[in-house]
């Protein structure tokens, strides 16, 4: 027996050496020294034994039990050791990178926020729209410029027999009707955000665009409401200190027109490759035209409104300390850009 044993512990040591895996050690130790390993087996034959050779073979078995045990630990150890090579457990683990709103999201929101706190019902209407929405109801001549192949986006589908031609929307304006059709009987309180699209492409236009548009219709509804609630806006989104002017205009929805400007925040008025002159259009507006409420279902005898509507990236450009002077670099994929905000 005392050459079975030797043999058990040799052919276990090699077997455990080389050994690839945590559970292939396993199966060695129930192989060796499991209820019926091999080890087991030949302390089950010792009472076959006498007396000298018993107590000789005890202690044979003992040291092939613990010489093994000891085998088992370091090749684990080893093995622990070899995944470590690539892997410490010990390091701290990396965090997940988290997001945050793109900066066009960010000024929808605060836009949202500002005229929603005085009233105003945020409304979205369809990007894909029809002439009828877009022009004709808005009083815009049939040779308008606006309706230019190089200015508008047409799609070339079959005209609809009453709204005409398809297109892509140019303005937020064309959300005017569709709420006076929805609400039919004033007030109406709108503020409509939506992607516009022209065929323009410079350091102040991109093909695709934000526009958010505010319609009021009530009885008495005049030019001095108008007034205050975009100079409540310009003092809760540009600040105290910027400057905004008003200058006559024409459009044909509104009568009377007029544009506002906001001085530059890149060259403070001293005129820059931005803005020229110091000042940068902010928005159109002025007091709906009667045409255009008629077109809509509203008695213009009874009611009057006022309408303004700008760019979401024009005015997140004038917004104090942004500083952006393309505007084209908002809709940039570079990260190190897009992670300052």
């Amino acid at each position: 027996m005392k050459q079975e044993i030797q043999n058990i512990r040799n052919e276990a040591i090699a077997q455990i050496t080389r050994a690839k895996s945590a559970e292939e050690l396993e199966n060695l130790r129930i192989s060796y020294l499991g209820r019926s390993g091999k080890v087991s087996q030949l302390t089950k034959r010792l009472s076959e034994l006498s007396d000298q050779d018993k107590q000789e073979a005890g202690r044979l078995l003992n040291e092939t039990k613990n010489i093994i045990h000891k085998t088992l630990s370091e090749q684990k150890n080893l093995l622990q050791d070899a995944v470590r090579d690539w892997f410490d457990p010990t390091i701290p683990g990396e965090k997940a990178k988290i997001g945050s709103l793109h900066l066009i999201t960010q000024a929808i929101n605060e836009i949202s926020e500002i005229f929603t706190g005085i009233g105003f019902t945020r409304v979205r209407y369809p990007e894909v729209e029809w002439d009828w929405y877009s022009f004709g109801s808005l009083n815009f001549a049939k040779d308008h410029p606006a309706r230019d192949d190089w200015e508008t986006y047409w799609i070339d589908v079959p005209d609809h027999k009453k709204f005409g031609p398809m297109l892509l929307t140019p303005h937020t304006s064309s959300g005017q009707l569709r709420e006076m059709e929805r609400v039919k009987t004033p007030p109406i309180r709108m503020l409509n955000i939506a992607k516009c699209y022209r065929r323009q492409s410079d350091v102040a236009h991109t093909p695709m665009f934000h526009q958010f548009e505010g319609l009021v219709i009530d009885k008495d509804i005049n030019i001095s409401n108008l007034k205050g609630t975009l100079d409540y806006f310009s003092k809760r989104y540009f600040g105290p200190k910027r400057v905004t002017r008003l200058r006559p205009h024409h459009f044909p929805f509104t009568e009377p027109s007029f544009e506002v400007d906001i001085i530059c925040d890149i060259c403070l008025g001293k005129g820059c490759k931005l803005c020229k002159e110091g000042w940068l259009e902010l928005a159109g507006a002025g007091m709906v035209h009667p045409t255009v409420l008629s077109n809509g279902g509203i008695d213009p005898k009874i009611y009057s409104g006022f309408a303004f509507g700008t760019g979401i990236e024009r005015v997140l450009m004038m917004k104090t300390g942004l500083k952006i002077p393309d505007l084209r670099i908002l809709y940039s994929t570079d990260l190190r850009y897009l992670k300052q905000f």
